[in-house]
């Protein structure tokens, strides 16, 4: 099914509503709890999410909602919205506006809509198959990158690897030229607008990367797993983005190496 201009539209809203929740308690009384999985969650995280749900059962009542704090309601449409109200809880709570609002629009099990959203920042990318990436309106476009050995590398944290992981992590950290630690999704974003090369990460929720394939690949770069295959609803959560399609098959070989 086409992505239609009210799609769009209503991206463009569940972002306003999640970024309206979401900034009063930004660097004020967010209310942290521990999960069961003792990742921290914030009323923060929870009213986003609450906003984008109203905001869908008003609009989109047919479709099905994926949602990190609220879990699957099932819909009758084949399409699915997938909200991470806030991707990295973390730097939310430590005052860094380096986190990010996730929405994805999921077809027949692949992402064709997604938007990344930096409320405090008020930076938006909006992504859709087909089409060009952009941000805050304009055209957003990867760099190329010559070389491995040229690449600016990104992860959120050396600790979310497995040790297998992270041995192939390290191969690949010792054959770029620099590596960045933290930024969750919006290392995502900045591999979209030009300033990384590479981001790496694993064990990754559909919600963590969803809304991440459209924006990325508007943008010219390309998003895949650790054996090269396209992201889609099944995939196990070991995820690549490359700025520059010519570095794949290098990247794919460095991270060969788990457990070697």
């Amino acid at each position: 099914m086409p992505i239609t201009s009210a799609d769009v539209a209503l991206a463009h809203a569940l972002a306003d509503a999640a970024g309206d929740a979401i900034r009063p308690l930004f660097r004020a009384d967010y209310g942290l709890e521990i999960k069961d999985d003792q990742s921290p969650v914030t009323q923060a995280d929870r009213a986003a999410e609450a906003a984008m749900r109203r905001l869908l059962a008003a609009e989109a009542p047919r479709d099905g909602i994926i949602g990190e704090e609220e879990g699957t309601t099932e819909g009758s449409s084949g399409r699915q919205w997938v909200l991470d109200p806030i991707d990295g809880t973390r730097a939310f709570i430590a005052g860094r506006p380096i986190f990010g609002t996730l929405i994805a629009l999921m077809d027949g099990g692949f992402p064709v809509l997604g938007i990344i959203d930096q409320p405090i920042l008020k930076e938006r990318w909006v992504g859709m198959a087909g089409r060009t990436t952009v941000f805050n309106g304009l055209p957003a476009s990867t760099r190329r990158c010559r070389a491995l050995s040229d690449a600016l590398l990104a992860t959120t944290s050396p600790a979310l690897f497995a040790d297998d992981e992270l041995h192939a992590f390290e191969h690949l950290d010792a054959a770029v030229r620099s590596t960045v630690l933290g930024g969750d999704c919006y290392n995502y974003a900045c591999l979209a607008s030009g300033h990384l090369d590479i981001v790496v990460e694993s064990q990754l929720k559909l919600h963590d990367f969803a809304a991440l394939v459209p924006v990325v690949e508007g943008a010219g770069g390309v998003m895949c797993d650790w054996s090269g295959d396209p992201l889609h609803a099944g995939s196990a959560g070991d995820v690549i983005a490359a700025g520059d399609a010519a570095r794949v098959e290098e990247i794919l070989e460095a991270l060969a190496c788990r457990g070697h």
